[in-house]
């Protein structure tokens, strides 16, 4: 039996999916650059997926840009805005649980004389809007925040601080790393006051190496990458029209359904926790409020901590009984190093050692959930007993 619980690191791509794609390179495999009747047809293709997206978002074609996933999404957006803004001013504003494609950004920026302030979060690991409000300055150019918290699943008051940002200061730029977001709840950008938005392809059941950057049109900013000119400038790079397609459709299929789906994750979600607090010790982070219906997060993310038993060893357990997780971010599970979000929300020692990842798609079941349950009854009494103190 093969239990996949690890879809905030990637998803199976959808079939409807897949068969576009291969169509799409085996077929249609012209080159939007081209001037021939495979070159316009590609370019059509490219129209059609940024139209797709632009009706969902509720934005205009003209603002979608193409990349290669979330990761490239977040750097063009948080270095392209700072450099072109730079002369209004070089203060920018985070918080202390983005994903690490925004923290290093601002990191690197810092070392190129900009200036960062990152929020604290509560033990939810939510922001507060005070603390915000406080942060923002006459030469605050950008603020970034993400919609989910990829680890927790904490849920961001994005609408409120869009609002609160362009009160304080207009010309401040918000930025959004919607990658852990998108497909799960319904984003609009300008109801928002949302100035860019981060997607990725392969965290909503689309192909792997494609993303979006949502940018609005009155946005300053320059690309970071040269050469052919394609998508205005400010994306150089011959397009990758399969996957642009197959993003699309991705997003098309998960949106057409969402609040079905997502009120079945939410039962899912509190069912789960609801039988993982039978086993002694067990504590669920990022609850709000002691909620433990899991409501006020995001539907597909639980994230676990089992004192005494340490984060890989039940990892691997778990991989042993053909169910698969995740000890933290995937795109830093690599490196043994305390979780930033946990550490964040407040963590001891203890839970920083011993916490596991679970996330939800549309193709988890409840008998997925309850055999992951099983298996954790039998093993997790086993794996304390021969833990080492």
């Amino acid at each position: 039996m093969e239990i996949y619980l690890d879809n905030s690191a990637t998803t199976r791509v959808f079939p409807e999916v897949a068969e576009l794609v291969t169509r799409m390179m085996c077929e249609d495999y012209g080159n939007p650059s081209s001037m021939h009747m495979k070159g316009v047809e590609a370019e059509r293709y490219v129209r059609q997926a940024k139209a797709s997206l632009a009706k969902i978002l509720k934005v205009q074609e003209k603002e979608i840009f193409f990349t290669s996933g979330g990761t490239e999404s977040d750097n063009l957006a948080i270095i392209g805005a700072a450099r072109a803004n730079k002369r209004q001013g070089m203060h920018l504003i985070t918080t202390r649980i983005e994903h690490p494609a925004v923290l290093q950004t601002m990191r690197y920026l810092e070392t190129e004389g900009y200036t960062v302030t990152y929020l604290p979060v509560d033990a939810s690991g939510r922001i507060c809007l005070k603390d915000l409000e406080q942060a923002i300055t006459p030469e605050t150019i950008l603020v970034s925040i993400m919609h989910t918290n990829n680890e927790v699943g904490s849920l961001q008051p994005i609408a409120e601080a869009g609002t609160l940002i362009k009160r304080i200061n207009p010309k401040t730029l918000f930025h959004v790393d919607a990658v852990q977001g998108f497909g799960k709840a319904v984003i609009h950008p300008k109801k928002m006051q949302i100035d860019m938005l981060s997607i990725s392809g392969h965290k909503i059941h689309g192909p792997k190496g494609v993303g979006i950057l949502y940018v609005g049109e009155k946005v300053k900013m320059h690309g970071i990458s040269y050469g052919g000119g394609q998508q205005s400038g400010l994306r150089s790079g011959t397009e990758n029209v399969p996957g642009y397609m197959g993003l699309a459709r991705a997003a098309e299929l998960l949106y057409g359904h969402l609040p079905q789906d997502m009120e079945r994750l939410y039962e899912l979600k509190a069912y789960f926790i609801q039988g993982l607090l039978k086993i002694e010790g067990v504590q669920i982070n990022g609850l709000v409020d002691g909620d433990m219906s899991g409501r006020g997060t995001a539907p597909h993310i639980v994230s676990v901590s089992v004192p005494g038993v340490r984060s890989e060893v039940l990892l691997h357990t778990l991989e042993d009984a053909g169910i698969y997780v995740s000890a933290g971010s995937a795109c830093s599970s690599h490196k043994p190093q305390p979780s930033e979000t946990l550490k964040a929300i407040g963590a001891d020692k203890a839970i920083l050692e011993s916490t596991i990842r679970f996330s939800f798609s549309v193709y988890t079941t409840r008998e997925e959930i309850d055999y992951t349950l099983k298996i954790m009854y039998d093993r997790i009494p086993m794996l304390r007993k021969y833990t080492r103190h």
